[in-house]
């Protein structure tokens, strides 16, 4: 899987992802920062994959146990006043509808600290190298 992200215009912060056979996202930063906030921000982004990863495994665990789970809502926060000291904390709250059993929501909960995205943030190691590559010179149509 490859993501392409580029430029959006001139002078501006924010980006265009492309993702293969998606929809193009935006990824901005807020007006303090020097953006248009006019889209979510890396942040944004990061939190947005573990609430949404949760909400699938915990889907997809009740669908294998074809429990009565009729879809998931999730609050991720953030407290990133720590960052700059290596710790980011993201508080995830969520609500199991069609579940009334407090064991099945509890294992649905326990379920979901094993999706792959909570894994990759609090168990791996991630390994980023980053490179230059030239920009590609276009000669002007006409």
């Amino acid at each position: 899987m490859t993501i392409h992200i580029t430029s959006e215009r001139d002078g501006k912060l924010r980006q265009r992802a492309v993702i293969e056979s998606f929809d193009d996202l935006l990824v901005d930063v807020p007006v303090p920062f020097g953006g248009d906030g006019e889209a979510p921000d890396p942040h944004d982004y990061f939190d947005m994959s573990l609430g949404a990863c949760k909400a699938i495994t915990a889907q997809m665990y009740a669908k294998r146990k074809e429990w009565p789970l009729e879809g998931v809502s999730v609050t991720v926060t953030r407290d990133e006043r720590d960052e700059r000291r290596g710790v980011y904390r993201l508080d995830v709250a969520m609500t199991f509808h069609g579940i009334d059993d407090p064991e099945q929501q509890a294992r649905l909960e326990e379920i979901s600290h094993k999706c792959p995205i909570h894994r990759l943030m609090t168990s791996s190691t991630v390994e980023v190298t980053t490179h230059r590559v030239a920009a590609e010179h276009h000669a002007p149509a006409g």
